[in-house]
């Protein structure tokens, strides 16, 4: 493996996170980026800094962020470390939201999309088990899960509706590089 950028996006209740973690466990040399977002840490889920609107903001003045965009009513940023990350050569995954993408693949030439899938029923049976949201807010992301992607990226589409290990291989054979 090669380093770049590794967009991965989907629905939520996709697995998103629960792939990056698992792929990064297998393969060190793979990085998760470390979003930052403006709910508490203690929210659970993915491995992200929590901080208030008032600190995102100052972060977004302040050029803290290579990414940032507001989805669900939450501040989202992806630190400007991951520059130095992907200077020096390394394998990054980053949990992007699908609007964000034409400006992520603007600002990181040759960045590849990992489309993250799952059966509708498998989603919302997902975002019930997690317990983060009312069942109206749930049917709302699940009407928001067939958005397609916007055009002119490279994408691999990835079907998690089953079990786990199927998927990882999916998103491992993914980030193997091109072959003449």
């Amino acid at each position: 493996m090669t380093g770049g950028l590794f967009a991965v996006v989907g629905p939520s209740g996709a697995g998103k996170d629960t792939l990056m973690e698992a792929v990064a466990a297998r393969r060190p040399e793979v990085r998760l980026v470390r979003r930052v977002i403006t709910r508490p840490s203690s929210a659970g889920g993915e491995a992200f800094e929590g901080v208030t609107e008032e600190d995102f903001a100052a972060r977004v003045a302040a050029g803290g962020f290579a990414l940032h965009w507001r989805a669900h009513g939450l501040g989202y940023g992806v630190p400007v470390s991951v520059e130095a990350d992907l200077a020096a050569g390394r394998l990054m995954l980053c949990n992007l939201s699908r609007a964000v993408l034409p400006e992520a693949a603007a600002r990181f030439p040759g960045m590849r999309v990992l489309h993250v899938t799952a059966r509708p029923e498998v989603l919302a049976e997902r975002l019930a088990a997690r317990g983060r949201e009312s069942a109206g807010d749930i049917a709302a992301r699940l009407t928001r899960a067939g958005h397609p992607l916007p055009g002119g990226l490279r994408v691999t589409e990835i079907d998690n509706s089953g079990a786990l290990e199927a998927a990882v291989a999916q998103m491992l054979a993914a980030l193997q590089p091109a072959r003449a």
